[in-house]
């Protein structure tokens, strides 16, 4: 079986929207500071062109959760590989993910960060797939797109690592070998 990538969001639009979720941002911090904590390793590339947009000071910190294997399906079963370098106690933290499909590891990632002491908890998202979601109670307060349930790469985002490169955001089609 082969795979091709057919573009679903061009380069350009994927800027422009970024810019406007940042401008959002902005307003509702303003005055204060934000505590940006990127899931890796996908939303890197939507955390570097976000915090490039955002106004008010901003402190960054990395996080890796996994819940995925090499398939295309989450394994339901979420493990911390990297943890954060800094304490929250007391910060506005921004929870930056490159895309939010079952809210299953999501939901995990929040309980436990709620008992490190933050002031308060958002989430902003590059990409969300709401007809997916299982954790209902997962409330994502930034989302540049919502996608159609297909599994797409790009802009940070990999089928069995590769394709994270693409600046755009593409749909995997998966072709049977003649």
């Amino acid at each position: 079986m082969t795979e091709e990538v057919r573009v679903l969001i061009p380069e350009e639009e994927v800027g422009r929207r970024i810019g406007e979720i940042a401008g959002r941002i902005n307003s509702d911090y303003e005055g204060g500071t934000i505590h940006m904590i990127c899931v890796l390793k996908g939303g890197v590339f939507f955390t570097c062109e976000l915090s490039k947009r955002i106004t008010v000071p901003v402190s960054l910190d990395f996080m890796s959760v996994s819940s995925y294997g090499s398939g295309t399906e989450s394994s339901g079963v979420v493990r911390i590989v990297k943890d954060l370098d800094e304490p929250l106690e007391g910060k506005d933290v921004l929870i930056v993910e490159d895309i939010i499909d079952s809210g299953r590891t999501l939901a995990y990632l929040i309980q436990i960060l709620k008992q490190r002491g933050p002031k308060s908890i958002r989430i902003c998202t590059l990409l969300d797939k709401p007809g997916r979601r299982e954790e209902k109670q997962v409330k994502v307060d930034y989302t540049c797109f919502s996608i159609p349930d297909k599994f797409v790469v790009g802009y940070g985002l990999d089928y069995d690592q590769r394709y994270r490169n693409l600046p755009y955001i593409g749909i995997v089609e998966f072709k049977e070998d003649i």
